[in-house]
């Protein structure tokens, strides 16, 4: 039985300043982290499909690279910070991605080895991503594998070490057809490199309360480990982390959520009218919206019902971290005030009493038949989920995101060994 919010039920409170994850049991938060790295790869899956029938393939290609280009950088030096494994090298970039919402554990398996500080690989065993689009063609294949995986590896980096380049050994199309690991990349870092430079969207992206954020400091006497300062793990094993690391973790995981948004947001409007632009956006929105509850519901096998809704409301990317999204939290309602995400034009500017789509997605996800009630203003509302006579049917945005395998996709325990330069 989950037992982990033993008071949300019984009253309105605001935990702004101490995040909602920390009243999450240390057990709960090691399946939440890894569950909320899945469901932000999965925004893509969500978005990219209205991209294509909006704008084209091409100009879908150029979306998703200056959106990732846009954040990454910035979400990657914040989760080296935070778990304090700053530095330069060949292994910290590895680490980076191994907390990194582009590359979910086991959905996207990345293999790990190191020769030397400045020289590294990494093969794929399975490759999610890859078994979403490959039914698609080579042609969308090629985009994302080449087309988008070439400056966006690289913007990646840039946060370890400006000097380092990723560069692939072989990668899809897959020849022959049946190919493992399904791709191969080599990281050198060299002082003869060209640096690479962030991107224009990057710099728009630092400007925003997003990047700058301050959270929760970690607990160093909270059982567990504290930080990520030893050796690169072949998997990280999340139930090792305390607490307290794991709620920092799981805000800086929703914050990589909403800067890659604003990277997409940045990019779709630069290319549509401000009507056609948000539109587009709310749709991204409703598919993740919908998928993610979905899996936080049954991850973590919360209540049914009203109480299941409120429950996972409050767990959900789109209204977290407490300090980035204002909200208070009672037995069938949450009650959503003036926060830093409108300020940022963030997903919660797309929510509000003309727009309940993205909330009844979510309650839908724990039960068809429950409904949302929404009152207020576009920056100060109360949703109060109800219950109907009758189940409403999927939101064609969720049905679309559910294409992917990474929306009924099952992890498995790993056993984390440390990796041992071969140089």
């Amino acid at each position: 039985m989950y037992t982990s919010l033993p008071n949300i039920y019984n009253m309105f409170y605001s935990d702004r300043m101490s995040g909602r994850y920390r009243e999450l049991a240390r057990a709960d938060l090691a399946t939440l982290v890894p569950e909320l790295l899945l469901i932000g790869q999965l925004i893509d899956r969500s978005g990219m499909a209205w991209c294509i029938s909006t704008l084209g393939r091409e100009e879908m290609l150029q979306v998703a690279i200056e959106e990732w280009m846009a954040a990454s950088p910035i979400y990657t030096k914040r989760m080296q910070r935070a778990l304090d494994f700053e530095g330069t090298d060949v292994p910290t970039i590895f680490k980076g991605l191994q907390l990194d919402i582009g590359a979910p554990p086991q959905f996207m398996d990345f293999r790990y080895n190191v020769t030397d500080a400045n020289h590294g690989t990494f093969h794929l065993d399975h490759c999610g991503a890859l078994m979403d689009v490959e039914p698609m063609g080579d042609a969308y294949v090629t985009g994302m594998c080449h087309d988008i995986e070439d400056p966006t590896f690289d913007a990646t980096a840039v946060a370890t070490n400006p000097k380092a380049q990723v560069r692939p050994v072989h990668r899809p199309p897959r020849k022959p057809a049946d190919r493992h690991p399904h791709c191969e990349w080599t990281v050198t870092i060299d002082e003869s490199h060209p640096p690479v430079s962030e991107s224009a969207g990057c710099t728009a992206t630092r400007r925003t309360h997003a990047a700058s954020l301050e959270l929760d400091p970690i607990d160093p006497g909270d059982d567990g480990k504290a930080d990520y300062s030893g050796p690169l793990l072949s998997d990280l094993d999340f139930a090792e982390f305390s607490a307290s690391a794991l709620a920092r973790i799981a805000d800086e995981v929703c914050l990589q959520m909403h800067l890659l948004y604003l990277g997409f947001r940045r990019a779709v409007t630069a290319r549509l009218e401000p009507d056609e632009a948000r539109e587009l956006c709310l749709k991204q929105l409703i598919g993740i919206a919908g998928i993610a509850a979905e899996r936080i519901h049954r991850a973590l096998r919360l209540p049914s019902g009203v109480a299941g809704a409120v429950a996972v409301l409050r767990l959900h990317p789109l209204l977290n971290p407490a300090a980035y999204v204002t909200a208070e939290f009672g037995d069938d309602a949450v009650v959503v005030r003036r926060s830093l995400a409108h300020d940022d034009d963030a997903w919660l500017a797309l929510c509000g009493p003309e727009s309940i789509a993205p909330l009844q997605a979510i309650v839908r996800a724990v039960d068809p038949r429950l409904d949302v009630a929404v009152v207020g203003d576009a920056t100060a509302w109360r949703c109060r989920v109800v219950e109907r006579a009758e189940s409403a049917a999927e939101f064609d945005e969720v049905a679309v995101t559910r294409v992917s395998t990474g929306a009924s996709f099952q992890f498995e325990p790993r056993h984390s060994l440390p990796i041992t330069p071969v140089g």
